[in-house]
């Protein structure tokens, strides 16, 4: 038995066919049906049955193949790691970000990453904040970009930027006529804000006054893009990071925005992985291009 063989099987179990499973493995259809066959005597178990009217995975045949899936993906972690130790920036790096990050970071750098670091393949996963570091934790994630710094002693961040907090409102609202704005600027029952479990909600709260937590429960959503949408048909205002600023969405749905003055109207960015992370140069470089799309309406860490 080899890694070949468990393609082949793997193949059969998903096209159900083995003329289409061989075209998908790119060999003859007799090379690919002889050598399932000998896996079965080798074996000693049929893993397919086969009629006029198709192919059925047998029940043996459905356990051995789900472990065949777990030994090549075993099996492609051990070159991705091999790679790495001759090229740390070379392999796939698994990367979570918390929604009211991901849409508004991710096309600022994704483009660059096959330029500046070719060798290098990123899969991405969007999350709060909780199961992103349960998931750091655990090994399934090997980074995260995260608005609160690390609290597990495992694990350990990199300063990105920080960006501040705009207050959107439509251009009707009387929040239109001032200069600038601030938390006490708004009225209590006018705050729009995210369910609880997403961290911009927590910061959100933080420089609003008390009052703020007991926000009409019917109008918390679950994205900015909801938010931002409730915002636009008139059922309040609510608080934007910088980077979600970007492009012509505000104007186009007749919408006005204030930088807020308040002292902490902003929140930090980090890049977090463990400290036993292997590749700690790949993380490092993947930083740098991130720092290098930032545009000018964050601050820079460096």
């Amino acid at each position: 038995m080899n890694l070949r063989d468990l393609d082949y099987i793997c193949a059969v179990a998903d096209h159900k066919h083995f003329g289409r499973a061989a075209e998908a493995c790119h060999v003859s259809q007799p090379t690919l049906s002889g050598q399932i066959k000998k896996l079965e005597r080798q074996l000693g178990v049929t893993l397919f049955e086969r009629s006029h009217k198709g192919i059925r995975v047998t029940d043996i045949g459905t356990e051995i193949i789900m472990i065949a899936r777990e030994a090549r993906d075993a099996a492609r972690r051990i070159k991705s790691v091999a790679a790495s130790a001759q090229d740390p920036l070379a392999g796939n790096l698994s990367l979570g970000l918390i929604p009211t990050i991901a849409p508004y970071l991710i096309p600022l750098f994704v483009g660059k990453l096959g330029k500046k670091l070719p060798n290098m393949s990123m899969t991405y996963r969007e999350d709060i904040t909780e199961r992103l570091t349960e998931s750091l934790l655990s090994g399934e994630l090997d980074i995260a970009i995260l608005a609160t710094p690390p609290e597990e002693d495992t694990l350990t961040a990199i300063d990105l930027y920080s960006e501040p907090f705009w207050l959107i409102f439509p251009k009707s609202h009387e929040l239109g006529s001032l200069d600038a704005a601030s938390m006490d600027d708004v009225k209590e029952d006018d705050i729009l804000l995210l369910t609880e479990g997403h961290c911009f909600r927590d910061q959100a709260l933080s420089i609003c006054r008390p009052a703020h937590h007991r926000r009409r429960q019917s109008l918390r959503a679950t994205s900015l893009e909801t938010l931002i949408n409730l915002v636009a048909s008139g059922q309040g205002v609510t608080l934007v990071p910088a980077l979600a600023m970007r492009g012509g969405w505000s104007s186009d749905l007749g919408l006005k925005s204030h930088k807020l003055t308040d002292k902490g109207a902003a929140r930090k960015i980090y890049l977090t992985y463990r400290k036993r992370f292997p590749r700690i140069k790949a993380v490092m470089a993947l930083a740098e291009l991130i720092k290098d799309g930032l545009p000018n309406s964050v601050t820079h860490i460096s």
